[in-house]
């Protein structure tokens, strides 16, 4: 039984594997800089930013159980079964609507600073 260091090296080495082995968890954090990046060039309130914080920590966080829930799939059958297929699809749309509600977040935060940059006011 480990104590909480211990809790929390084992945490870090999920995430870190899920940065080195899933290529979405890749796009999703250059997505995530480009949105703070925007954040910065755009002086976003700090309502906004909390919004955005909430709404990267939302996709990331449904990318890491995504793949908790493939890698749980795989080891309990390595034959194709339908439900195992269900399994890993639903996890999967999850993360789409975290996307997407990501999508209408960013549009919701930027589009009001971008329109206001472009028209010079």
């Amino acid at each position: 039984m480990g104590g909480l260091r211990q809790s929390f090296a084992w945490a870090l080495n999920g995430l870190g594997y899920v940065l080195r082995t899933q290529r979405n968890m890749k796009i999703h954090l250059v997505m995530a800089g480009l949105a703070v990046a925007g954040g910065v060039f755009f002086k976003i309130t700090r309502g906004e930013w909390g919004l955005l914080t909430l709404t990267i920590f939302l996709v990331l966080t449904a990318e890491t159980v995504n793949t908790a829930l493939e890698k749980t799939v795989d080891l309990v059958t390595s034959e194709y079964h339908p439900l195992a297929r269900t399994a890993k699809n639903t996890a999967a749309g999850a993360v789409l609507l975290t996307a997407l509600n990501a999508v209408i977040m960013g549009f919701i935060i930027f589009y009001p600073h971008l329109i206001k940059w472009m028209t010079g006011d």
